[in-house]
């Protein structure tokens, strides 16, 4: 299977750690190139980004519906091991949304320098976005249902925007995302509802849990949770929705993901 990945060189000199973005459910590697993957190149750091079997510009293995987070968490680790055989270095994750329970249930099995949740799916799984989703959303779950397909959730530019962006996102770049928006697993849907949740006990690596004030999807409450189970803080970030790496306020979280890893000497 050939996974899409995208990749930006670093620029300046450049930092040993490469950086591996995840994207979340319904998205692709796309998300990462309109901002964040420029500008940590621009830093210095070697970024890479993979779109998820079934997404973006990744062949389909199986029907959709039946991925797990397991078959996603093997496409992370074959491309997290092309990357260390390219650079000589592990790289550190970057996980949004979904991406960053992937994140989670990668680390449970590989070492990496660093790894950032942001927007993540919690430590206690999506149960209470469901939940939400179907009192919200009735119709759409009862589609979900008879389809075993997530997309009705985002089946519009106005239900994506509702899920993802603040009011400031401009019309233009919401048309524009929405047009790339995919399918997504219902069996992934299980994992993340139960059947598969993260174990922190078992992750060594150092985490930093990223939250959104303004996230529809996972609230910050339960940001705090996920980081009080890696006995860490969540950085907050005000006037932000849940697509934190195209909103209008990218940059400002980006910067502050970079200060982290300064920090850590990555």
């Amino acid at each position: 299977m050939s996974l899409e990945v995208l990749s930006r060189p670093a620029q300046g000199t450049p930092k040993s750690t490469p950086l591996l973005f995840v994207h979340g459910a319904w998205h692709g590697a796309w998300c990462w190139d309109e901002y964040w993957m420029p500008y940590f190149a621009q830093q210095g750091y070697p970024c890479y980004a993979l779109s998820l079997r079934g997404h973006g510009g990744s062949p389909a293995v199986k029907p959709m519906f039946l991925n797990s987070i397991n078959d996603y968490v093997q496409d992370v680790a074959t491309i997290a091991a092309r990357i260390k055989d390219e650079t000589g270095q592990p790289p550190a994750l970057i996980g949004h949304s979904m991406g960053g329970f992937i994140t989670q249930k990668y680390l449970e099995k590989y070492d990496a320098p660093a790894g950032v949740l942001l927007a993540s799916i919690p430590i206690h799984g999506a149960l209470p976005f469901f939940l939400r989703l179907a009192v919200t959303q009735p119709l759409a779950t009862l589609k979900s249902l008879f389809t075993l397909t997530l997309y009705s959730y985002v089946a519009s530019p106005e239900l994506a925007r509702r899920h993802f962006f603040s009011a400031d996102v401009p019309q233009s770049d919401i048309q524009r995302y929405f047009a790339r928006l995919g399918n997504e697993s219902w069996r992934m849907a299980f994992d993340v509802l139960l059947l598969n949740l993260p174990r922190p006990k078992k992750i060594m690596t150092p985490l930093l849990v990223v939250a959104a004030a303004n996230d529809q999807v996972f609230m910050p409450w339960e940001e705090k949770r996920t980081a009080q189970a890696y006995h860490t803080e969540a950085l907050m970030l005000p006037d932000t929705a849940h697509d934190v790496m195209l909103e209008t306020r990218w940059q400002a979280a980006a910067d502050q993901i970079l200060a982290w890893l300064a920090q850590r000497g990555l």
